[in-house]
């Protein structure tokens, strides 16, 4: 087959905030925002090994003393915050309304995080801890000007003989629709919808489940060359449907309530947020596609109700046929990443968007196979020694947007491969294993130009 001439394009825009205030040579139209100490860092990720238990109430109360002075410019710009020109001019510098949007949806994710029960022994074991009308109040958020509507529940279609864990839906998250009080100071009715990250083994399998496959959500128009990972497809549709009172997907789930919502709110302006965190994250996207793909959020031919995705350390969902179809529908993307998180970069470690052409010009036949990230970047850089498990943690990014300082103990241009190349070649100098220093350096090179 012919190689096809592609004009120059970057797929995806970085902004980078670094420890160093210094701007990364990698990334593209950097801006720099110091994370917090590494003290610091320790202590918000170290309550949870799932995510950091942090007070959303502290922003919350800051948001509060400043909203009198705000009310009316956040009103007014929400579509701009909210993605409707690609964050143009918003993101360098990082606008404070759109740190503060980011940071408050990003609370919505760890409230997920927090009501999930992981006890084998409550009653509540893998549901949420709490009822829809206390959820916010039991997690310290106190009153958002939210109302909880819906739990969202989804079923992994994997089987594993030697787990414990039954075989049944998982609480994953939740949709809420914003007060009369705070439509007077978001400037619309908001209607969101956050999802947890991965904690249950089914889940960690399914994420792994890396192979493509057609979405085929819309079953007028299936669009074959639209393709999405396997294991966030199937979490997103499957249900128990051996028992037909059973529980159904967490796809219909939301789909029912989202349409019940726009019709009840009908007439009004409205946005659809959705938030998610790694697996979470991969959910969210998948459902504003499938809002967008079936029209649900079409008032009129020129009219749309605005679909905006805040992503936490998402992975890549889709191949490059995913990524510009979300783009023709208006799907509005902005991901949020660690440049030390790995889960970033999956899945497609190899065969992704930047491997897809050849000096930028010439296209290879195998493209529509690579994964590819939907949306703008902003770059986050942290990592702690002490606790490596910080570069995915929740909590960690949303402590960097809250608080950044300057001074932090890890050197400008250092990430996490660098840090592990170093480690492996000392002790491998040590041992004089001249082997081992000579694969560790090559493939700790390799990941690091991925």
């Amino acid at each position: 087959m012919a190689s096809k001439i592609l004009m120059p394009n970057p797929s995806v825009n970085h902004v980078a905030y670094s420890a160093s205030m210094v701007p990364r040579s990698r990334s593209i139209g950097q801006v720099c925002l110091p994370n917090k100490s590494t003290s610091e860092t320790t202590a918000s990720v170290s309550q949870s090994p799932v995510a950091s238990s942090i007070t959303p109430t502290m922003s919350t109360k800051i948001l509060d003393k400043t909203s009198s002075s705000r009310t009316s410019t956040l009103a007014h710009m929400w579509r701009e915050v909210h993605g409707c020109n690609n964050w143009e001019g918003l993101v360098e510098p990082l606008h404070p309304f759109l740190r503060q949007e980011i940071i408050r949806y990003g609370e919505f994710v760890t409230a997920c995080y927090q009501a999930f029960d992981l006890d084998p022994n409550s009653k509540r074991y893998l549901t949420c801890k709490y009822g829809k009308k206390n959820l916010f109040r039991e997690v310290g958020m106190g009153n958002p000007g939210y109302e909880v509507t819906k739990y969202i529940y989804a079923t992994p279609d994997v089987n594993i003989p030697i787990q414990n864990e039954p075989s049944c839906g998982r609480w994953v998250g939740y949709v809420a629709v914003s007060s009369d009080d705070a439509v007077r100071r978001l400037g619309r009715r908001d209607i969101v919808i956050t999802f947890r990250g991965t904690v249950t083994n089914p889940e960690w399998i399914a994420n792994f489940m890396s192979s493509l496959t057609p979405a085929k959500l819309d079953h007028n128009n299936p669009r074959p060359d639209v393709k999405v990972e396997s294991g966030f497809l199937s979490l997103y549709t499957s249900n128990e449907s051996d028992d037909k009172f059973g529980l159904k997907s967490c796809r219909e789930q939301l789909l029912s309530e989202v349409s019940r919502l726009l019709n009840r709110y009908k007439g009004e302006e409205l946005s659809i947020s959705l938030s998610g965190h790694s697996m979470g994250s991969s959910l969210a996207l998948l459902l504003a596609y499938d809002i967008a793909e079936l029209g649900l959020n079409r008032l009129s031919p020129n009219l749309d109700i605005p679909v905006t995705v805040f992503s936490f350390g998402g992975p890549r969902v889709g191949n490059l046929g995913f990524k510009e179809r979300c783009e023709e529908l208006g799907v509005r993307v902005l991901r949020i990443v660690n440049v030390n998180d790995p889960i970033t970069k999956l899945p497609g470690v190899f065969f992704n968007e930047n491997f897809r052409v050849l000096g930028g010009r010439y296209e290879f036949p195998w493209s529509c196979s690579c994964y590819a990230h939907v949306g703008v970047e902003i770059v986050l850089d942290f990592f702690n020694m002490q606790n490596p498990s910080c570069v995915h943690d929740l909590g960690s990014y949303i402590s960097l947007l809250k608080c950044p300082k300057k001074g932090d103990q890890v050197r400008k241009d250092e990430n996490i491969f660098i840090r592990a190349r170093e480690s492996i070649l000392s002790r491998a100098q040590n041992t004089n294993m001249e082997p081992l220093r000579n694969a560790a350096s090559n493939l700790v090179n390799l990941f690091q130009n991925v």
